[in-house]
Parts: C-alpha cells; structure tokens; sequence
C-alpha cells in the first residue's frame, strides 16, 4: 500500500515539492553558512519524494544546544511559512476526502519542517 501512495503522491505534487526542496538545499549548500540548513532540506525533500512508510523521530544523539540554536535561526528564516505551506496544503486536500491520506503526509512534512535540527527519518515498521 505504501508503494501505491508514493506513486499516487509523486503524480499528485509530490515530485514538484521535493524538487523544490532540492533546488533550494542546492542554493544554501553554495554557501558556507548555509551548509547546515542546506543539508536539512535535502533531509525534508528525500521525506517529500517518499513520505509513504516513513515517519521523522528525535535523534537519540543530541548534539546538545546546537540544534535548538538552529532550530530557532530555522523558524526565523523560513521554516514557519514552509510549516505553513504544508499545512495549507493538508488542508485543501482533507476537503477532498479523497486526499486525507495525501493531507496526513503533508502534515508529517509540516512538523518536520518547522524543526527538522535534531530529528531523523526511519521507516515505519508499524502495521
């Protein structure tokens, strides 16, 4: 079932939305400053090319204050409209009943959005 809505999700934006988030981890990856968030979006755009059977936990390596420092500087500088634009997003699609699942994946994205600094994607095992 996860195959089918990755392909369904793909066909219905999802390919657009993680080409987004790769082009724009490209252009953060360009400078020095920029590295951390850049490889944070490329996190969020691989979760945006596959989202179905996969979910986001916290590390269980901290890497202390650090990623709430990048958290906070991430808020500031994008990620809230970013949380914002999925949330939009899962929102015209659970008016379509149809798109509650595709809504479900948008709002997995949204949360990782707004603080992706200390989380990791793993597969859901759970059935």
């Amino acid at each position: 079932m996860n195959t089918l809505g990755n392909i369904l999700w793909l066909i219905f934006g999802g390919l657009l939305i993680a080409i987004a988030y790769f082009l724009s981890g490209v252009v953060l990856l360009i400078t020095i400053i920029g590295i951390p968030f850049g490889l944070q979006l490329f996190k969020i755009g691989s979760f945006a090319l596959l989202p179905f059977g996969y979910k986001t936990v916290p590390k269980e390596k901290q890497s202390g204050c650090l990623s709430v420092i990048f958290n906070i500087l991430w808020l500031l500088t994008g990620g809230i409209s970013l949380a914002l634009t999925h949330a939009v997003l899962a929102l015209l699609f659970v008016i379509t009943i149809i798109g509650i699942p595709f809504a479900a994946q948008h709002l997995k994205l949204a949360g990782l959005a707004l603080t992706p600094f200390g989380f990791e994607i793993v597969e859901n095992i759970e059935k």
